[in-house]
């Protein structure tokens, strides 16, 4: 749960789905547990997350801090090489000690793509963890095709493009929890006029996000980019946006894991070769990244190899 547009009113479709299920039936055929991830650039969500208890008591509910994800048992910081900069002893209690691991960590990275790009990682990592703790079948995740689209452009442009068909698909994930899109057929306009049609109006329980305008920003990020590129072409073109989608969605993902390589940051499938910098990047990269301590070529894809760079170099002990 992002309240977000799209998150808000997958969670009252379901709702009247199994609302139908009780008065057809008097039982349901499942139950949902609907976790917000509480992220530093995220606007406070208390409020808003006990108007959805208020609305749809028959769920239960989880509000968590991304924080948490150090606590996991798959540590991102193993994928990351753990540098000394980030898991230093600060002398804080435990959760400000994984407070201060998430400020170090985001300020190693080399940019605002980067820092998104992780905070994203993080996000899912910790929902697996969650829906692995608590016995979920899978997750259900609320992108629309507007969302579906602004992924395939922004993964690709970060290196990531290979993960697409594990990114866009119904099925089992490389993380061994079935990831659900059943929104990816509606545009976020849709849904947006949806959510004011519904009695009451579901727009009490969103929290508007705007990308930033200034595409000359410093801090404007890959993923800023493509969501307004697509915000605005689905006012005038949606039938490119669903395209994308269409398109994409005939990728293919491979249905057995086995016990290949994974990305030690994303947990995504590495083919044998393939990995880091070296691996997709054509050789072009001049940086040493022999060292055994850190994430190595062999250890992450070309995507989180990009995003966690300075984080993988800026700690080399050696010459």
């Amino acid at each position: 749960m992002s309240f977000g547009v799209s998150s808000v009113a997958l969670l009252h479709l379901l709702d009247n789905q199994l609302q139908g299920q009780i008065d057809r039936m008097n039982r349901t055929g499942y139950g949902l547990l609907v976790v917000h991830v509480n992220t530093p650039s995220a606007a406070p969500t208390g409020m808003h997350m006990e108007k959805l208890e208020e609305r749809y008591p028959r769920h239960t509910y989880l509000s968590v801090d991304l924080t948490e994800v150090f606590n996991c048992p798959s540590r991102i910081l193993e994928g990351l090489g753990e540098p000394e900069s980030i898991s230093a002893p600060s002398g804080l209690g435990s959760q400000d000690s994984n407070q201060d691991k998430l400020d170090r960590l985001l300020e190693s990275l080399p940019s605002a793509t980067s820092r998104m790009d992780i905070l994203n990682i993080l996000r899912t990592r910790l929902l697996v963890e969650n829906a692995k703790k608590r016995g979920c079948e899978g997750i259900i995740w609320g992108d629309s095709t507007t969302r579906l689209a602004e992924k395939i452009l922004a993964e690709t442009a970060k290196g990531r493009g290979f993960s697409l068909p594990w990114q866009l698909s119904d099925g089992i994930s490389p993380h061994g929890v079935a990831f659900k899109y059943p929104l990816r057929d509606l545009l976020k306009k849709e849904l947006v006029t949806y959510a004011s049609l519904t009695t009451p109006p579901l727009n009490q329980f969103i929290v508007s996000e705007q990308a930033p305008q200034a595409f000359t920003s410093k801090n404007t990020t890959i993923d800023n980019l493509v969501t307004n590129y697509f915000e605005s072409v689905e006012e005038n073109f949606p039938s490119i946006v669903a395209n994308v989608v269409r398109t994409s969605g005939k990728l293919s993902a491979r249905q057995s894991f086995g016990d290949g390589k994974r990305c030690g940051i994303c947990e995504m499938p590495i083919a044998e070769g393939t990995g880091g910098l070296h691996g997709w990047g054509g050789g072009q990269e001049k940086m040493d990244l022999s060292s055994s301590h850190l994430c190595s070529d062999e250890k992450l894809c070309y995507g989180c190899a990009r995003s966690s760079l300075r984080v993988t170099t800026s700690v080399r002990t050696g010459p």
